[in-house]
């Protein structure tokens, strides 16, 4: 058998240096790889959330011809400022109530604090602090 050349074998230091800059390219390529893909995503959601605002737009304008719908056909069985005056009077009937509710949901959300993880993180250093001493 014949040992390999010493001359042809890199050195340690050569080695090193060559990891270092297989490393940095890996992380070079890595990092811009991330930012090719954040930044199709964000166009994406972007795009998204444009056709969502679009959506709820054209949703309020359907939900105001449903309205005008409603009034004209009560206007069918009555007059129709009278008509109006009940669908008025059932929208802010319905507009209390979400509020009421709403409020209420708000009420038991704030402050937002974990209270419950709080609670367990206190009772886990307390019985650290008596395992410490007890044992």
């Amino acid at each position: 058998m014949t040992d390999p050349d010493p001359a042809a074998t890199p050195s340690t230091a050569e080695l090193l240096r060559q990891l270092s800059d297989d490393t940095r390219r890996l992380v070079r390529d890595e990092i811009g790889l991330a930012k090719a893909e954040m930044t199709g995503k964000a166009r994406s959601a972007g795009i998204g959330a444009g056709l969502f605002g679009a959506a709820g737009i054209l949703g309020l304008f359907g939900l105001g011809t449903l309205i005008t719908t409603v009034i004209l056909a009560l206007a069918l069985a009555m007059d129709a400022w009278l008509a109006a005056l009940v669908v008025t009077l059932v929208l802010f009937a319905a507009t209390g109530v979400a509020a009421v509710v709403g409020k209420k949901q708000v009420a038991e959300g704030t402050p937002p604090t974990p209270d419950k993880a709080v609670a367990s993180v206190k009772q886990d250093i307390n019985e650290l602090k008596g395992a410490g001493h007890g044992n």
